[in-house]
C-alpha cells in the first residue's frame, strides 16, 4: 500500500491508489451493516477484496521501478540490495508496527485473550496459514513485506551479470521464477486437498503469503514490459483497459452467471482464479501509467487519498472501526443511526489519517530520504 512522493506524480496512478483505498474502506463498512445481504452484500464483498488486489499490483509495478533501474542500469551491490530494502521498511515497518502496538494494547485491556500474537512482528500470522481473527487486514502487508525480501535476494544473488541485456532478460526470469512459486505453491495445495470450500479458499489461498506473492510480481512484470516493449504498452492502452474491464467483468459476474462455482470448478478456484483477478487488474496499468493530469479539483482530490491511503489503511478497520463499534452501540434496526455511525465513521478516517500521515508517516519518510 506503498505511496510515493509528491513530486512527478502520474494522476492515472494516483487515481488507481485513491480507488483501491476507498474500496477497501467501503467493503468493511459491511461490519457496520451486519444485516445486509444480497446483492449490496456481494458488492461490499467484490470491493474489499478487489482494493487489495489493485494495491498488489499498483505496488509491484512501483517498486518494479525502482528495483530495474537498479539491477539493469546500475550495479545491483550489496549497498543496492541494502539501500531498496532500507527505503522499503522505512516506508512501512513504523506505521505498521505502531498500529500494532497499539492493538496489541487494546486487545489486552477490552478483549483478553491467551492468542499469541508474536507472529504479527515479523509478519508470520499468514505465511502459509490461515489469518488469523486478530488484526486481519495485515495479511496484505505480510504479502508486500515478504514480497520485497524475496525480490530483493533473488536480484542480488543473480546480480553477476555485466551486459545490459542480458541482465534485461535474467530480470524477467527472475520475476517470472519468483512467480512460479506462488503457483507451485498453489497446485501443491489443489493436489494434496482438492478444496471445494469457498471459506477454506478465502481464508488460507486469498491470504496467505506463499499462495499470494505472483500478484505483487505481476506488477513487477508489468513494468518490465513498459520499458522493453514502450510502443505496445502506449499503442494498446486502451484496448488492454477494455480487456481489464471484460476480465473483471467475468471473474465477479460470470462466474456465477455460468455457474463456475468452486465446488464443481476447484482447480479454476484453486489455482487460476487469482491470478486472472490480478491480470485483469494489470491490464488497466498502460493506461493509467499514461494519465498525467493538470491540476483540478479532482486531482487534488484523488493525490490527497492517494498519499494518505497506507494511514487510512492500517487506521480504518481494526483500530477505528473496532473501537467505535466496541462504545457506540447501535441499533441495527435503524437505518438513521447506521447512517450516521457510518458517516462519522468516514469522517473519522479522513480527519486520522491526515493527522497521522501529516505528524507520523511523512516525517519518517523525509528522515530516510536524508540519511
Amino acid at each position: 500500500m506503498q505511496g510515493s512522493g509528491q513530486t512527478d506524480r502520474i494522476f492515472g496512478l494516483d487515481l488507481m491508489r485513491a480507488t483501491a483505498i476507498s474500496m477497501v474502506i467501503i467493503g468493511h463498512t459491511k461490519w457496520i451493516y451486519s444485516n445486509i445481504t444480497g446483492m449490496a452484500s456481494s458488492i461490499l464483498d467484490v470491493f474489499a477484496f478487489l482494493g487489495v488486489e489493485i494495491f498488489f499490483v499498483l505496488s509491484g509495478f512501483l517498486i518494479g521501478k525502482i528495483v530495474y533501474q537498479l539491477y539493469v542500469q546500475e550495479t545491483y551491490s550489496l549497498e543496492s540490495f541494502r539501500w531498496f530494502l532500507k527505503r522499503r521498511w522505512w516506508r512501512t515497518l513504523p506505521g505498521y508496527y505502531l498500529i500494532l502496538s497499539i492493538n496489541v494494547a487494546l486487545t489486552m485491556m477490552l478483549f483478553p485473550s491467551t492468542d499469541s500474537l508474536i507472529e504479527y512482528f515479523y509478519f508470520g500470522q499468514n505465511f502459509n496459514k490461515s489469518m488469523p481473527g486478530f488484526f486481519p487486514e495485515s495479511w496484505s502487508l505480510s504479502v508486500e513485506e515478504f514480497s520485497y525480501l524475496f525480490l530483493a535476494l533473488a536480484l542480488f544473488l543473480g546480480s553477476r551479470l555485466k551486459d545490459k541485456n542480458q541482465k534485461a532478460n535474467f530480470f524477467l526470469a527472475i520475476i517470472c521464477g519468483l512467480m512460479l512459486l506462488s503457483w507451485f505453491a498453489r497446485i501443491n495445495f489443489y493436489l494434496e486437498t482438492h478444496n471445494t470450500d469457498l471459506g477454506v479458499w478465502n481464508s488460507l489461498i486469498k491470504s496467505s503469503v506463499i499462495y499470494r506473492l505472483d500478484s505483487i510480481y505481476l506488477g513487477v512484470l508489468g513494468f518490465w514490459f513498459s520499458v522493453k516493449y514502450s510502443f505496445f504498452w502506449i499503442r494498446f492502452r486502451w484496448f488492454l483497459a477494455l480487456l481489464g474491464f471484460v476480465f473483471l467483468a467475468f471473474m465477479f459476474v460470470g462466474v456465477g452467471y455460468f455457474r463456475f462455482l468452486i465446488d464443481q470448478h476447484p482447480i479454476f478456484w484453486n489455482i487460476f482464479y487469482l491470478p486472472l483477478v490480478s491480470l485483469a487488474v494489470a491490464f488497466f496499468v498502460p493506461l493509467l501509467s499514461e494519465w498525467k493530469s493538470q491540476k483540478s479539483i479532482l486531482s487534488i482530490a484523488v493525490e490527497w487519498i492517494s498519499i494518505r491511503s497506507y494511514s487510512m489503511y492500517l487506521l480504518h478497520y481494526s483500530l477505528l472501526l473496532q473501537l467505535m463499534k466496541t462504545f457506540w452501540i447501535v441499533d441495527s434496526a435503524r437505518t438513521i443511526q447506521l447512517h450516521t455511525f457510518t458517516f462519522c465513521y468516514l469522517l473519522l478516517i479522513v480527519i486520522s489519517s491526515h493527522f497521522f500521515y501529516k505528524y507520523y508517516e511523512k516525517p519518517l519518510m523525509d528522515f530516510r530520504d536524508k540519511s
